[in-house]
């Protein structure tokens, strides 16, 4: 299946030219968006005149607001039922897009309800009342499918189902739930699936369960991110990271950073070391609890911590506008990680660096990153002539 825009794509470049409720568009200026990013102007209608769609739109470039816009805008305010079910592979991507639903609500008003485990699930007003009042419901599968089978989440009158991170919502671990979860989603119900990164894999897939999607996606070397400039250091061997990280804080004025590795041991053992060297540094990985990963989030938002450390259960969701610098103390283990995780830099528009530490084992796979995303990673310059 080939990776393009299908040719009836129209692309509105306006707000206000895409008959949205005074409300919602009251909401939408007040959240701080002002004209529609590309995939906003793509995606929006089509899904607002029952499409099925298939979006893929690079980190950062507004999608999540391209389908909070267009469900918020088919809600029926009479009908107090849920109508919108989006549902995000992790946790923290649920929260976020919570966030973001309930900002772009503020005017509209409609009842939206978190469905995450954990113990997030305070807006609902408890399991058994949950589906009396949501109207737009956000989770991940495994909550929302015990509240299905539970039959405390109806969905009856559900009018569209989006997935957010698509690719990751469709592989193993999640395919046997989602093909429960969709036993209960009626037939006549539209499907929007959104991600930075679809395989061939994905779209096979979505043969099974979308009807006739409109199809809006970009080859894979237009996925590198504009505005994000990518760097390798060769630091020989492993042993050698850690001191190329401190020089690294030593020779430039880095503002925020997530600095991810691709263990939970090897991220506490650094953790451990820059508060030894006086960094004021969080860690964030899956041994956590929810309240936890909230919490670590929250101060990094904030300011209170510049540094963050990392496995890849934030590669994809967090959004924290003030990250300049990514540091990938280890390649990811997927090369369509990549993407996601620099993509936490250089947020919708914004200038980014990514710094990615290679051993003489690693060259390969870098040539294969290069390649996959048909991109140019650099050497690392002279730290005296980066404006950072």
């Amino acid at each position: 299946m080939e990776m393009t825009n299908d040719d009836e794509t129209v692309k509105i470049s306006s707000f206000d030219c895409m008959d949205l409720d005074d409300n919602l568009l009251r909401g939408i200026y007040a959240f701080g968006f002002d004209i529609p990013s590309a995939i906003q102007q793509m995606a929006i209608q089509p899904i607002r005149q029952g499409r099925d769609v298939i979006a893929q739109a690079q980190s950062g470039t507004g999608k999540t607001g391209a389908f909070l816009i267009s469900t918020l805008s088919m809600i029926d305010k009479r009908l107090h039922e849920p109508q919108v079910l989006i549902m995000a592979p992790t946790r923290e991507l649920a929260i976020q897009i919570y966030d973001n639903a309930v900002g772009l609500n503020i005017f509209t008003k409609f009842n939206i309800g978190l469905l995450i485990g954990g113990g997030g699930n305070e807006q609902s007003g408890g399991d058994k009342r949950f589906s009396e009042s949501s109207q737009m419901v956000i989770g991940t599968p495994g909550k929302v499918f015990y509240m299905m089978n539970k039959h405390y989440l109806r969905t009856d009158n559900l009018k569209v189902i989006c997935f957010d991170e698509a690719d990751e919502m469709l592989t193993s671990d999640f395919k046997a739930q989602l093909y429960e979860i969709f036993r209960f989603i009626p037939n006549s119900a539209q499907v929007c699936i959104f991600s930075a990164t679809i395989t061939e894999e994905t779209l096979d897939l979505t043969n099974k369960f979308m009807n006739n999607p409109l199809r809006l996606l970009v080859k894979k070397e237009e996925l590198t991110l504009e505005g994000i400039v990518q760097y390798y250091i060769n630091v020989s061997e492993e042993q050698f990271k850690f001191e190329t990280l401190a020089d690294l804080y030593r020779f430039l004025n880095i503002n925020q950073t997530i600095i991810y590795c691709n263990s939970k041991k090897k991220c506490q053992q650094i953790h451990n070391r820059l508060q030894q060297n006086n960094f004021t540094v969080s860690s964030i990985h899956s041994d956590m609890s929810q309240q936890e990963r909230n919490a670590v989030i929250q101060k990094f938002r904030l300011g209170n911590v510049r540094i963050l450390l990392a496995t890849d259960i934030i590669a994809r969701g967090i959004d924290v506008q003030q990250v300049s610098t990514v540091i990938n103390f280890d390649l990811p283990s997927k090369k369509e990680i990549y993407i996601h995780r620099i993509g936490r830099s250089g947020r919708f528009g914004r200038k980014g660096m990514a710094i990615n530490f290679v051993t003489k084992h690693d060259f390969n796979y870098l040539k294969q990153i290069e390649n996959f995303y048909a991109t140019t990673i650099e050497a690392f310059p002279d730290p005296t002539t980066l404006n950072f």
